[in-house]
């Protein structure tokens, strides 16, 4: 009984050099609701029996996802990191394979769809009409949430404000993938799996808006799912 009373162990991953202030405030928001953190980054060693015992992972934000993963030739200057796309990969793979709940940040979200056989575009400033191109880390683009899924349930909105850090995009989604928000240009910004306790994909970066209740319930909902998975999990 008091590996249930304890407290869930998330991991989160991240590249060996750079963003820390993402992954801090990953941290930050995790273990405001309750949460252990585990790092994860390619410089460490790294086997699956890291994730035998986490009850959920965060993939976090970034350099572009390498296009020779969904086999598309390079369209853009490229500015990768094949020894993280290796990691995440790995730990996505892992993760579906467990049933854990996962939370793909801005590449995180990509990643996902890409490992799930889905494909990316690699530029968007020629797909934006209504909306701006320019990175931010304030709220200033709109999220259409589609009606009746599970991120509908965490914003508790039809629409919300969102930043945006990305220049990469979903193009074909993934397989179990479900589009769960869009922008006002149509570009997705959110995808799920219906059917799993919690796997969810977002290209905004919910981390820089932990001081908006409707962003702290992402992270409060995968330490509940979390909480879930090692009730049922007990040896992990």
């Amino acid at each position: 009984m008091a590996a249930h009373r304890r407290a869930p162990l998330i991991a989160v991953t991240g590249p060996s050099r750079g963003g820390l202030a993402p992954r801090l405030l990953v941290t930050l928001g995790l273990r405001l609701e309750g949460a252990r953190v585990l790092t994860l980054t390619p410089r460490q060693v790294w086997s699956e029996l890291d994730l035998d015992r986490v009850d959920g992972v965060v993939i976090t934000g970034g350099h572009d996802v390498d296009p020779v993963l969904y086999a598309a030739a390079p369209e853009v200057k490229p500015k990768h990191d094949p020894a993280r796309d290796a990691l995440e990969s790995a730990v996505i793979d892992r993760s579906l394979a467990l049933g854990l709940p996962l939370l793909g940040i801005c590449r995180g979200a990509q990643l996902l769809n890409v490992r799930l056989s889905g494909s990316l575009f690699q530029e968007l400033r020629s797909r934006r009409r209504r909306t701006s191109n320019r990175w931010t880390i304030l709220p200033l683009k709109t999220l259409r949430v589609e009606p009746g899924t599970r991120l509908q349930q965490m914003i508790r909105r039809p629409r919300a404000r969102i930043n945006s850090l990305h220049n990469q995009g979903i193009d074909r989604l993934g397989d179990g993938l479900v589009v769960a928000g869009r922008d006002l240009d149509g570009i997705v910004q959110a995808v799920e799996m219906p059917g799993r306790p919690f796997v969810l994909g977002v290209q905004w970066h919910p981390e820089f808006l932990l001081y908006q209740s409707h962003q702290r319930r992402l992270f409060r909902t995968l330490v509940d799912q979390a909480h879930r998975y090692r009730t049922q999990h007990p040896s992990s």
